[in-house]
């Protein structure tokens, strides 16, 4: 299409098929949409790479095209390739480059040409009337495989219980893809752990299969038994500026160096993150859910960090890039479909 503001294939090419996520810039000219027509024809669109060192969603769907490359679809698919420049240097972003999940509608940065693709994209796949939306992310911390979604519906609900039974309603950040096409059709990102592991690949893959062959999704309300259910209420991340660690080098942070396995787990008040370094610098609170001013959520009393009130913590990263690209940490609540904390 000569007007799209993305390369579009009516199939992949060849190559694609075995093709590792840091060789893809050499035979795709950019970001990428692949709609391959199936007999279903209201499409599951799927966008991985939107971070480029996120491979999972790739290798997921390298196989499903594999696997399906002489019996054909069963449902039309549109897939997006998204950050094919950050794959090749095994970035999830590049210095000077905009992160692809805060570029969907509703972000803070409309008018942004990356902005424009993804609006275009949003578009082209809403007249087709999609059957579901799938974004496929990992993280570098120690997390259990799950599902985000932001609406609290039985059809967004069952669609992040094809891969989880733990899903997260979240509202922020902004821009993110799973959001803009919430207002489009059931939406979910999937966060299958670290990058490269193949039970992450066999998880991914087994989850898009699913999407791909059922009719429907439920519109019944799940057992509170089915499904573990959290809230997105706050994101933590150190001040601009602010350094830290977590090997116990000088820093204003010095965070505990097993942090990342205390992701969801259920902690208490008093819970320690780390220490302060010799300076009074404190951590940023972002809202997570909605709210102007969320609730302080440490407490530095002797130059301790602890959480002034109980929390589950996930995406805990030593990461110290991930820290500097996204966040530490976002913080939840439980809470039931009628959205209130349990």
């Amino acid at each position: 299409m000569t007007d799209a503001p993305c390369a579009v294939f009516d199939r992949p090419p060849e190559e694609f098929l075995n093709c590792p996520a840091d060789r893809l810039a050499e035979i795709l000219p950019g970001p990428s949409l692949f709609d391959l027509p199936g007999r279903d024809p209201h499409p599951l669109f799927v966008s991985t790479l939107l971070h480029g060192n996120e491979t999972t969603g790739l290798a997921a769907v390298q196989e499903i095209l594999r696997r399906r490359a002489a019996r054909g679809f069963g449902r039309s698919l549109i897939l997006f390739i998204g950050n094919i420049e950050a794959a090749a240097a095994h970035r999830r972003t590049l210095p000077s480059g905009r992160d692809f999940n805060r570029i969907w509608p509703g972000t803070l940065t409309p008018h942004h040409p990356l902005a424009q693709m993804a609006g275009w994209i949003c578009d082209y796949v809403a007249k087709r009337e999609p059957f579901a939306a799938v974004d496929i992310h990992n993280n570098t911390g120690f997390n259990p495989h799950y599902g985000c979604i932001t609406r609290l519906e039985p059809k967004y609900v069952a669609l992040a219980q094809l891969f989880s039974r733990i899903v997260v309603h979240f509202q922020r950040p902004l821009g993110t893809c799973a959001a803009a096409f919430a207002e489009i059709c059931p939406a979910v990102t999937v966060e299958c752990g670290k990058s490269g592991e193949s039970s992450a690949t066999a998880h991914a893959a087994e989850l898009l299969e699913a999407c791909l062959s059922v009719s429907q999704l439920s519109d019944d309300a799940p057992a509170p038994h089915d499904v573990d259910l959290l809230r997105t209420c706050a994101i933590v991340r150190p001040p601009a500026g602010a350094s830290f660690s977590f090997d116990g080098t000088p820093a204003d942070f010095l965070f505990r160096p097993d942090i990342d396995h205390l992701n969801f787990s259920e902690l208490e008040a008093g819970a320690s993150f780390g220490a302060l370094g010799a300076g009074d610098a404190r951590l940023d609170i972002a809202p997570g859910d909605g709210l102007d001013s969320p609730p302080d959520y440490f407490d530095y009393a002797g130059g301790e960090i602890r959480l002034s009130r109980p929390a589950i913590p996930a995406m805990l990263t030593v990461d110290p890039r991930a820290v500097e690209q996204d966040c530490l940490c976002y913080l939840m609540h439980r809470i039931g479909m009628d959205g209130a904390r349990i």
